[in-house]
């Protein structure tokens, strides 16, 4: 009996193992199974970073149709993501052969609008459609080697982690660069200060954007000195960058007054004042280079789109429409307290017009929104016997004057009256 007491793999005695499961033809030691289970995981994992995922093509016509659920106007931009998205896709598509000479190159995209268009969130909501690793990083964390901050190399950490580490998923994978107007060359500066976050991080973008091998640290660079570095060729990988770039519409509005003289300048200036708001649409690389950003970077981007600013009917909209809307994530934190919400349509007009006095844009939304919705949100999930809520204008009007945002709004007001005062004096 104590001749078949033993582990059929390593040949041990039940006597010396912690336990021993038996089968019909043998047995096996606790030992022995937590050692199968990490060679089957082994092979498992490199399995699945030997498998390359078949890439669903998706139209552009599909791809913008789903931004459509989400985001509210911006056409052109949207036409434009989803066509250089396409085209990457048909780039990662096209068969390795030299003999053939023709090449599709990639077409980076440069998107500029004012804060709370959406340029983000155009970037995350297309980072849920597609079948390639995405990632969003801040150039604002970035500066030249050797000071505090995050070097260039770390976009592609972020990559890698997105792609699980694979590093052939990477290779073609798509990244955002929010915020790139913050390294923009402060060439006007007095400073006598090193701009270490501006020209020199933005040389260090070019090798990235261009297509090259970049050695990243897979743990980040700085913290983990010691690491192995990681090869990664970025010529595959697509580049989306957005900003704000505050100011860049008096650089357009001058370029459009230098080409009239005369009697038609004070009509050109009278026209372009009056189409402001639409300035960003017809952005060009010369108002890029004007605002900071180095020649060479700006040839890398062939693609820009200005995003227009949000008009006070397109803020009434996202509060309704996108599949994700603000309106209906309120309206399903009530649901879960089994309470009925609804918003009255004078409350949602007053909701978007207090948001174009705020000047943030769809992120000034949610700021009038929780102000508004606090008090109810406070009270009404300890309320006995509540199956409905209606938010009327009355009630939302009483709300934000209890908070600081309707404070600031007195103060502009009071500012505003007193200022047609004295021009009405003067």
């Amino acid at each position: 009996m104590n001749e078949k007491t033993y582990c059929s793999f390593c040949q041990r005695n039940s006597n010396v193992v912690g336990i021993m499961v038996s089968g019909p033809d043998g047995r096996i030691c606790d030992d022995c199974v937590v050692q199968a289970m990490e060679v089957i995981q082994t092979q498992k994992g490199n399995a699945m970073i030997n498998e390359i995922k078949p890439i669903h093509l998706l139209p552009p016509k599909k791809i913008k149709d789903y931004l459509d659920e989400y985001v509210v106007g911006q056409e052109e931009p949207k036409k434009a993501l989803s066509i250089a998205v396409y085209n990457h896709y048909k780039r990662l598509m096209q068969p390795i052969n030299k003999k053939n000479d023709v090449v599709i190159e990639k077409s980076n995209i440069l998107l500029i609008g004012e804060t709370g268009t959406g340029k983000t969130y155009l970037a995350r909501t297309l980072a849920q459609l597609l079948e390639v690793p995405f990632c969003i990083v801040d150039a604002t964390v970035f500066t030249e080697a050797g000071y505090v901050g995050e070097d260039v190399e770390s976009i592609i950490t972020r990559l890698l982690h997105a792609a699980n580490y694979d590093v052939s998923a990477a290779e073609r994978g798509i990244i955002y660069i929010d915020e790139v107007d913050k390294i923009a060359c402060k060439g006007d500066n007095p400073s006598i200060t090193r701009d270490v976050s501006g020209e020199g991080v933005q040389q260090s973008l070019l090798k990235l954007l261009e297509g090259s091998i970049i050695n990243a640290p897979p743990q980040g660079g700085r913290k983990h000195p010691d690491q192995k570095l990681t090869a990664v060729n970025t010529e595959n990988i697509l580049f989306i960058c957005g900003g704000a770039f505050d100011g860049i519409t008096r650089t357009i509005a001058n370029r459009f007054n230098l080409q009239t003289i005369g009697f038609s300048s004070a009509a050109r200036r009278s026209s372009v004042k009056h189409e402001e708001k639409d300035l960003h649409k017809y952005v060009s690389s010369a108002d890029i280079k004007a605002y900071g950003l180095i020649p060479e970077l700006v040839g890398r981007l062939p693609i820009i789109r200005g995003l227009e600013p949000l008009t006070q009917s397109n803020l009434r909209r996202i509060l309704t429409e996108p599949k994700n809307a603000l309106v209906k994530q309120y309206m399903k934190l009530f649901e879960m307290d089994k309470i009925a919400l609804t918003f009255t349509d004078d409350t949602l007009d007053f909701i978007a017009e207090q948001a174009i006095v705020l000047k943030l844009g769809a992120r000034g939304l949610r700021s009038i929104c929780e102000n508004i919705m606090s008090e109810a949100m406070y009270t009404a999930p300890s309320s006995e016997n509540m199956e409905k809520l209606v938010i009327d204008k009355d009630y939302a009007v009483a709300q934000l004057n209890k908070s600081r945002i309707g404070l600031v709004h007195q103060e502009k007001n009071i500012e505003k009256e007193s200022t047609m005062m004295a021009v009405s004096q003067g």
